[in-house]
């Protein structure tokens, strides 16, 4: 049977869109599939792990035939990027395999029956909704992702805090050493219950991978346990983490007796350079600011050394301080603002980096023995 026949790009797109979720390996092997459907002239492309499941669909037209067919997702997409741009391609079901034509080439792929494909059940309860655009939420993500937790026992840290509060969303994520916090209006009409929300790590991931950066429509509808995102012709629905996440306010400093405006380019440029030098283990730098200059040193067990000097206007406390090069990295890259400040009270409590005049974005991070 003639599934369907069309474009590449109208297969490879949707199929790019959903297939980011899905494990090469799986103890189901059907998790290693994608779920295609064909109802009228709509193709819906389904790809699930159990803890997330992402819906899109494609219109194509030419055949009238309907039905459902679960195929390896990483192979079907493999094969479709590799055949020419411009090239028609058709999906046959033959039995238990999926035959894959495109010009003279011919695929034969194995297939599992779709009526085993596991659909996560969406919530029944009265969902809260929050609109706003998608360049709005990718911002918010991007200021805070970097700081979630990878695979630490304290679970709740692999993922990022979304708290709904009012009118305001704010992003948390941290790995116990630093801690970045975003927040922005949202443009509800109506104030919404105060409700914290914490997204696995693999979810955020994946909404930074295909929220586009444009003033496009995001629909946010939560519920107790679960969480769906509507962008474009993309649904994506994740579980949500079931435990308390840290009490972030405490960890902010609330008070700092010495600060510092650097260049935020400038002081990239110099970390860059002194990072090629740090211990590959703990990445130590030694920051030592003083009147008029800071001065950013490493060093490894070669005895290699590096050091760099940066002219500031700066006339507090000096201070001698060591932190993880990577967690001052990863807040200069993911800020866009040409300068930012480095707040601190002495070289054993945490510091406070964020962007002057701007309230809505800090970044604290504790410092380390060198």
């Amino acid at each position: 049977m003639n599934l369907v026949k069309t474009q590449r790009d109208l297969l490879l797109s949707p199929l790019q869109s959903v297939s980011g979720i899905v494990e090469k390996r799986h103890t189901l092997p059907i998790l290693s599939n994608v779920l295609l459907e064909k109802k009228g002239d709509t193709l819906t492309f389904l790809a699930t792990d159990i803890e997330i499941q992402i819906t899109t669909t494609s219109v194509v037209t030419g055949t009238s035939a309907e039905g459902a067919v679960t195929v390896g997702a990483k192979k079907l997409q493999d094969i479709l990027r590799s055949l020419p741009e411009s090239a028609e391609v058709s999906l046959d079901l033959d039995e238990k395999r999926l035959q894959v034509k495109a010009g003279k080439s011919r695929f034969s792929l194995q297939t599992l029956p779709p009526e085993d494909f596991p659909r996560m059940a969406i919530a029944e309860a009265q969902p809260s909704r929050i609109e706003l655009t998608q360049k709005q939420f990718r911002h918010l993500l991007a200021q805070t992702q970097f700081s979630m937790a990878a695979q630490d026992v304290r679970y709740y840290l692999n993922g990022l805090l979304l708290l709904v509060d009012g009118t305001e969303l704010r992003a948390v994520a941290t790995d116990g050493h630093r801690l970045a916090y975003a927040c922005m209006e949202i443009g509800n009409d109506v104030s919404l219950p105060r409700q914290e929300l914490i997204l696995p790590r693999k979810t955020v991931l994946e909404l930074n991978r295909l929220l586009s950066d444009n003033d496009e429509p995001l629909v946010i509808e939560t519920t107790a346990n679960q969480i769906r995102f509507q962008f474009g012709n993309i649904s994506l629905v994740s579980k949500l983490i079931d435990g308390k996440f840290p009490d972030y306010e405490r960890v902010i400093p609330a008070s700092l007796k010495n600060r510092v405006l650097l260049n935020r380019t400038l002081l990239l440029q110099s970390m860059v350079r002194a990072a090629i030098l740090t211990n590959e283990k703990f990445r130590g730098v030694r920051l030592i600011l003083a009147s008029g200059s800071l001065k950013i040193m490493a060093a490894n067990a070669e005895h290699e050394e590096a050091q760099e000097e940066i002219e500031v206007d700066y006339s507090g406390d000096p201070i001698d301080v060591g932190f993880n090069v990577g967690y001052l990295l990863d807040v200069l890259n993911n800020t866009a603002s040409e300068m930012v400040e480095w707040g601190f009270n002495d070289a054993n409590s945490s510091a406070l980096i964020s962007v002057p005049g701007n309230e809505r974005f800090k970044y604290v991070v504790m410092p380390m023995r060198i």
